[in-house]
């Protein structure tokens, strides 16, 4: 499963990206905002640090106004993948910037029959949001599978990206569910690292050593 980083902190993204821990970044206008940064000037900065697809967001709602956006965030770097909303006019500008030959992320799907729809439109990605599902207490994973089950039966060539992810569990479970990839908060990809039993075991052995004379240097 790949990693994608869901944020436009460049020092975040670079201390993943040392690790190895970076296939890809998806942004989008509230994570630029966040920035406090212009958005082409940091697009730019992300692309150059990251060898995988960096999603950019187009804020038009027309499908005309959303191709033109889009094609100028193309312009950034070539691993732009240009990210357009699920619905009838982002499907429609989905479609021509991906028979152009480039990658288009379609985000904010919320059902298995958005996510048909978006494969196809022939999108690269399809973005699934499980957390905000499960904020109306609607199991945001069944749809991970939902979508994973309907794009095998008809071998659609989208790539499943869950989306809005909230937790270390959200990534394990993603995992065993089958999808390509998984875009998160730099803090839920360091999470997955951490266990209380782990910690125990590293003081115990800290401990241990101390009360060895244990040194290595």
């Amino acid at each position: 499963m790949k990693f994608f980083v869901d944020t436009a902190d460049i020092e975040a993204i670079r201390e993943l990206n040392d690790l190895g821990m970076v296939d890809g970044v998806t942004t989008n206008p509230s994570l630029i905002k966040k920035s406090g940064r212009d958005i082409l000037e940091v697009t730019k900065e992300i692309c150059e640090m990251v060898d995988g697809p960096v999603s950019a967001e187009v804020v038009a709602l027309a499908a005309e106004d959303m191709i033109t956006e889009g094609r100028k965030l193309l312009e950034i770097a070539d691993n732009i993948a240009v990210k357009v909303p699920l619905t009838w006019d982002g499907l429609r500008a989905c479609k021509v910037l991906t028979s152009e030959g480039y990658m288009v992320n379609v985000t904010l799907c919320f059902t298995a029959n958005q996510a048909i729809l978006a494969a196809k439109a022939g999108a690269t990605f399809i973005s699934p949001f499980i957390g905000r599902l499960d904020d109306l207490n609607i199991d945001g994973l069944d749809l991970i599978s939902d979508i994973r089950e309907i794009y095998d039966n008809y071998g659609y060539e989208t790539q499943l990206l869950a989306a809005s992810i909230r937790s270390a569990n959200h990534m394990s479970e993603c995992a065993k569910i089958g999808a390509d990839v998984c875009t998160a908060p730099p803090n839920v990809i360091k999470a997955m690292a951490n266990h209380v039993l782990t910690d125990k075991g590293l003081d115990q052995f800290v401990k241990d050593a101390q009360d060895a004379g244990i040194k290595i240097v």
